[in-house]
């Protein structure tokens, strides 16, 4: 019972400190999702995990501004392209040792903390999102499939477009919608998606819409910029510590 417990306190305070990081700064849940869980368990396993929170909370997203078809018609060649890296990535996340596993999603970690903390200022011109858009969201895609973190290189891509604020949150929204039912397909077809998985991440929604209401009442009083700071300086200390432990 104690273990039971334990368990369930550990999914719920996960899921309620990802949803408030995504209250305060509009992403988040799954890649902290990941990494906190990705401490207690395999990776395919808190993958399994996330699936209905991150849909969930980033339909939310989606939904929440106007620009969601001009969106669909401008990313259509990018979504298509991580739908199809995430099929062909997930057997790796499945089919990995908990090291490996464990040591790709660290790497997913540093490097998303990484591009963060630095913040390049990337311009991608619309003549070159043709062959742009597909790239990225292919390597998106694979590194989806093989670790659970659907950032890398989607985010910095997306925040190239020269999108105005509101537009990028519903993109961001939109690629991490996406890429949740990629990959929700993508363990499925590789039988990672058992019933107690898909129980128990529906009931981690309620603590992770209670942290997104309570980072959305933060959000007023904190400094969001220093916000992020702690969070992506906390992304390379939590994939810093996963690479250890999947190399030990």
């Amino acid at each position: 019972m104690s273990d039971t417990l334990s368990a369930v306190l550990m999914v719920g305070g996960t899921f309620l400190f990802a949803g408030l990081v995504k209250g305060v700064i509009g992403l988040g849940l799954p890649t902290v999702a990941m990494g906190l869980l990705g401490l207690a368990m395999r990776p395919v396993e808190a993958a399994a995990l996330l699936l209905v929170p991150s849909l969930v909370t980033n339909v939310w997203q989606l939904l929440a501004g106007p620009c969601t078809n001009a969106l669909l018609v401008r990313l259509w060649p990018m979504l298509l392209g991580v739908v199809a890296g995430t099929l062909a990535g997930s057997g790796l996340i499945v089919g990995a040792t908990t090291g490996p596993a464990t040591t790709s999603l660290g790497v997913a970690l540093v490097l998303y903390g990484a591009l963060g903390l630095a913040k390049p200022q990337l311009r991608v011109p619309p003549a070159s999102e043709v062959w742009a858009g597909p790239l990225v969201g292919a390597v998106t895609g694979f590194v989806t499939g093989a670790t659970g973190v659907f950032v890398i290189p989607a985010v910095p891509y997306l925040g190239s477009l020269g999108l105005e604020r509101d537009e990028l949150v519903q993109a961001l929204g939109l690629s991490f919608t996406v890429s949740t039912l990629a990959l929700a397909g993508g363990l499925a077809i590789h039988g990672a998606l058992t019933f107690t998985a898909s129980g128990t991440s529906l009931l981690a929604i309620v603590p992770a819409l209670v942290g997104m209401a309570l980072g959305g009442r933060l959000r007023a009083r904190a400094h969001p910029e220093l916000f992020r700071l702690f969070f992506f300086a906390g992304l390379l200390l939590l994939g810093g510590q996963l690479i250890w432990r999947g190399g030990a």
